[in-house]
């Protein structure tokens, strides 16, 4: 009973994503000309509700980004700069361990051209996208601009349509309109939960929050580092004594805690506006920029430890100082601006580390950030204006401060390595893999935590006769956190800081050092086939897989899969590593992976148009589309099929499934390998 309820279940949901159209965003497009010979071109794309399409900007090693791509642009234009993208948002992607950047509702893509051939007539342009919902599609959009004389010529969209096992069709279209068309396609499902679906407004306020609470912590951090600590009770007390009432002590203090505010938030705004809201998220994601940041964080870290300060020109903190003594509302605004100027060698290093993490996250996050840092510093001098009683709870300065900085310093210092890591995976230079980078966050925190007993001093420590019980406790807790990551050189999961190191694939060894697969698998690979997830022998070649299929006699178990697709890896780490599954997988049939999104270029004798869709098959992932379309009817990922020996499917009533339970996917799997054995 229970697998013909399970059968019937997954016919209906299979019938119900085959009767779809899946093209969640309408396009128009525009020409304007800007001179004798630059032109304006618009992309305006109309995205239904609930769906997202990424942006440009979203990282490597997550969903697909997008990409506009000018097919004649050689001899005959130029791009003046990179396309410009409308609003988007960010979130994070805890599958893909990245920050994803999307469009919602509406899309506006603009790419200004100059003409360097006065004879060109047109100019054919492709945007390659993926939009998600409860499953993803990555769509491929073809326009032909023409050239006008003057003024602007718009068009709405008529694509040529193509859908999950429905024929293309092409809407007729006026000569005069421009003519978009819509290439292979292919659907990945994601997670509902964290992947695509919900990211909703409140992930995004998440995101800023998170930047405020942190950048709140660093300003308090910030308090307690030698350059500003002892100008607590100073500044207090000036305005408490030369204030002629308590009352106009206070309003000063305010007054001063607020311009504190005002000069760090007026930082933030001015790195947005230099470097533009979407730009910031696109920083954060370059190669080179990233290796720029870390330069820059191990910069601030030395500066920390204490190998040499970061200060601003004195002259500078003289002229401020001047204006400071004026008095009244003006020379409040000074005094603010002149301990922003001379605590700067110990929170310029905060400031800076907090800009590029609020980079990171693109919008007004480094407005945000800069207001939590700038409110954290400016309350206690607010609050011990009120209440004068508290500066006598202060403790007193001395080489405690110094011991704050350096454990600043040791934090910056291993964020560093976060950033160097980013640029070597986009790379995949494969120089900081798992394993090297654990192996440094090691030894960081294992020198800090030696550093906080007592057993290494450095420059700018005052002689030690014996530890506080505050700095035993805080050595005691970064050596636990340092013991913690031992373990992930041999491939524990480290789910506290899974945001940070490189994710387990990319290692030396996916069982970590020294560690190995518990699954048996041949000692010498089959020709054609690799290690996939948990050791199991995969193919990514279906006419290779189909030969080592006959020498073996085990049935096909074809995974239409793809890198960007987030249900195809909850798969493999969910259901492929269940204790009922994996043997199924290793000794009863032969596993062939083919990626939809495998952008790797056929070979031009191999090239061909489909005779399903219509479309130019040019990539290995077109290919293995379309062979998906032609034969099984869709192109939803993951998707399994079971075949024989000659590609008949040996589930009848089921041929195909996609994202299960445990339990369905096994009862699958078995009743196909019984109808392969009959």
């Amino acid at each position: 009973m229970k697998k013909i309820i399970f059968l019937l279940l997954t016919v209906l949901a299979f019938a119900n994503v085959n009767a779809q159209i899946l093209d969640p965003v309408k396009w128009t497009t525009k020409i304007e000309k800007k001179s004798e010979n630059t032109y304006l071109l618009t992309f305006d794309g109309v995205i239904e509700k609930e769906w997202h399409m990424y942006s440009q900007f979203t990282p490597d090693g997550g969903p697909l980004p997008l990409e506009v791509i000018f097919k004649n642009a050689n001899g005959n234009f130029s791009l003046v700069g990179k396309a410009k993208e409308s609003k988007t948002r960010t979130a994070y992607n805890d599958i893909f361990e990245v920050n994803e950047t999307f469009f919602e509702r509406k899309a506006q893509i603009r790419q200004e051209i100059k003409i360097t051939n006065p004879k060109i007539n047109k100019v054919e342009a492709e945007l390659n996208y993926q939009v998600c919902k409860e499953v993803c599609i990555n769509l491929e959009k073809k326009f032909s601009f023409v050239i006008p004389a003057n003024a602007v010529v718009a068009v709405t969209e008529t694509p040529k349509l193509e859908t999950v096992g429905v024929p293309a069709v092409l809407d007729s279209v006026k000569a005069d309109t421009l003519t978009p068309s819509l290439g292979a396609s292919n659907v990945m499902e994601a997670t509902p939960e964290k992947a695509v679906e919900t990211v909703p407004k409140s992930d995004s306020k998440r995101g800023l929050w998170s930047i405020f609470f942190i950048a709140f912590l660093s300003g308090f951090a910030a308090l307690l580092t030698p350059c500003v600590f002892p100008m607590i009770p100073m500044t207090v007390s000036f305005f408490t004594k030369q204030s002629k009432t308590k009352a106009k002590g206070i309003r000063n203090a305010i007054i001063y805690g607020i311009a504190i505010i005002v000069i760090y938030v007026m930082l933030g705004f001015v790195v947005t506006w230099v470097f533009g809201a979407d730009a910031l998220n696109a920083l954060s994601t370059n190669v080179w920029f990233n290796i720029i940041f870390f330069v820059l964080l191990v910069v601030f870290a030395a500066s920390f430890l204490g190998a040499f300060e970061i200060m601003l020109p004195n002259s500078w903190a003289n002229k401020v100082d001047n204006q400071a003594d004026r008095g009244g509302m003006i020379g409040i605004l000074f005094m603010a601006l002149a301990l922003a100027i001379v605590s700067f060698s110990c929170t310029g290093p905060i400031v800076g580390t907090l800009l590029v993490e609020a980079a990171s996250k693109g919008g007004i996050a480094p407005i945000v950030g800069m207001f939590g840092f700038s409110l954290a510093l400016a309350l206690p001098f607010m609050l011990f204006a009120m209440f004068p009683g508290w500066l006598h709870s202060l403790p007193k300065s001395g080489g405690w401060l110094n011991t704050v900085k350096v454990v600043l310093g040791f934090l910056e210092l291993a964020l560093a390595f976060k950033f160097l890591s980013n640029a070597d995976l986009v790379l995949q230079l494969h120089l900081l893999e798992r394993e090297v980078f654990l192996a440094i966050w090691i030894a960081i925190f294992g020198i800090l935590a030696f550093y906080l007993f007592g057993k290494i001093t450095l420059p700018h420590d005052s002689p030690l006769p014996h530890i506080s019980v505050g700095r035993l406790l805080m050595g005691l807790l970064v050596l636990s956190f340092t013991i913690y990551l031992v373990p992930g050189l041999w491939g524990a999961p480290l789910k506290i800081i899974n945001a940070f190191p490189p994710p387990m694939e990319y290692s030396e060894s996916p069982f970590g050092v020294g560690g190995s697969s518990s699954v048996s698998t041949a000692t010498v690979l089959p020709d054609g086939a690799k290690s996939g997830p948990h050791g199991i022998v995969v193919f990514d070649d279906y006419e290779k897989g189909l030969v080592y299929a006959k020498s073996v006699n085990k049935p096909i178990m074809l995974d239409f899969t793809g890198y960007a697709c987030v249900n195809c890896r909850k798969m493999e780490n969910n259901v492929w590593s269940d204790a009922a599954i994996l043997p199924i997988l290793n000794n009863d049939i032969v596993l062939i992976s083919l990626y939809v999104d495998d952008k790797r270029d056929l070979p031009k004798d191999q090239q061909f148009v489909s005779k399903t869709t219509g479309s130019t098959i040019e990539t290995v992932g077109d290919k293995w589309t379309d062979f998906m379309i032609s034969k099984y009817k869709t192109n939803t990922q993951p998707l399994y099929v079971l075949t024989d020996l000659e590609g008949n499917s040996l589930n009848e009533i089921t041929p195909t499934i996609s994202y299960v339970p445990v339990s369905e996917y096994e009862i699958w799997l078995k009743s196909g390998i019984e109808n392969f054995k009959k």
